[in-house]
């Protein structure tokens, strides 16, 4: 199974048309998620009981791993206090950069070469 899930953004990527309507939309609907007001990006809401987000979680960078940390910190406290961070201290959409996904995906890649490794038959000529 994908970590990731299915997505149509190659696709609609790829399509000018498509891309200009379904654009907007998406930015609507990460902001009605309320993660953003919170301080969070988006790949901090991945699930973290995946083996491959736990393998993609220790190639994080010691920096990396800390920012991490702090914006899930700060997301409790929010919670807890039953408030959003001040207006100024939202995460914005040009900072919600997805660093996870490289690193998941690398490992999904790492799976299937040894999974390919594994399962292969010798034959003699």
């Amino acid at each position: 199974m994908n970590v990731l899930g299915l997505s149509l953004a190659p696709y609609i990527r790829s399509s000018r048309t498509l891309k200009k309507y379904v654009t907007p939309v998406a930015h609507w609907y990460a902001d009605l998620m309320g993660y953003r007001k919170m301080g969070l990006k988006y790949d901090d809401l991945q699930v973290e009981e995946s083996p491959q987000v736990q393998r993609a979680l220790g190639r994080l960078t010691p920096r990396e791993t800390y920012d991490r940390s702090y914006r899930l910190k700060i997301a409790c406290d929010c919670d807890l206090h039953h408030k959003p961070l001040p207006k100024e201290q939202w995460s914005t959409p040009e900072d919600d950069k997805r660093y996870l996904q490289p690193h998941i995906l690398n490992v999904l890649k790492e799976e299937e070469e040894r999974f390919a490794w594994d399962t292969m038959t010798v034959q003699r000529k």
